[in-house]
């Protein structure tokens, strides 16, 4: 079920996504640039526990459409990767989006169970140990 339902999720939010041009795959990237600020793609692939393939082809993409832009780190090897002016100015309104979506998603529960959802999203995949 748990399956089902993320699938369910993410052919919606890219629904919301498309009018921007987007994917739930480069909005993750672009929500974590935006909260994080500029960042390795070694450190992207780390934080989002994604394989560096599959990133490296979402950045690709980004930069091509400009929302990001890479540019040698201070290892020649590294590439830091940074939010575009286009990204800064179109990002809220993405945003706004996105909870918009979040909000219908959940427009079934009371706030108590939104609270207990969120709390138990939070502990998913989580370990009890340390």
């Amino acid at each position: 079920m748990l399956y089902q339902k993320t699938r369910h999720m993410t052919k919606e939010v890219n629904e919301y996504l498309q009018k921007h041009g987007l994917y739930s795959s480069q909005w993750s990237i672009l929500y974590c640039l935006k909260s994080n600020g500029p960042m390795t793609q070694s450190d992207i692939w780390r934080y989002l526990n994604v394989e560096a393939p599959t990133v490296t082809r979402t950045l690709v993409k980004l930069e091509e459409s400009g929302w990001i832009i890479r540019t040698t780190g201070s290892d020649k090897r590294e590439r830091l990767v940074s939010l575009t002016e286009k990204a800064l100015e179109l990002l809220p309104l993405v945003d706004q989006d996105v909870k918009n979506f979040e909000q219908s998603m959940v427009t079934n529960l009371n706030d108590d169970e939104q609270e207990q959802l969120y709390a138990l999203l939070k502990k998913l995949g989580t370990s009890n140990e340390g």
